[in-house]
């Protein structure tokens, strides 16, 4: 059995299955139960039960400098 994976918001994951607008990478944007994961491609957010983002995890991605752009940012 595999240790609980350790997320915090704001961390990158790479899903095994690509999102319909074509899109494998997400952001971590609540956690609890279920984890908030918003598409870093056309923002979508949606809710998973914590033990199914576990098994649909591919990889951690790195977190985004504040010199990159992100077109969903709220800081604005």
């Amino acid at each position: 059995m595999r240790p609980p994976l350790h997320l915090e918001i704001g961390d990158r994951l790479r899903l095994r299955k690509p999102h319909p607008c074509g899109g494998y990478d997400w952001e971590v944007v609540r956690l609890g139960a279920d984890i908030g994961l918003r598409c870093e491609t056309c923002g979508r957010r949606i809710l998973l039960p914590r033990a199914e983002v576990e098994r649909r995890t591919k990889q951690t991605l790195p977190r985004l400098t504040n010199s990159e752009e992100d077109p969903f940012s709220l800081n604005e």
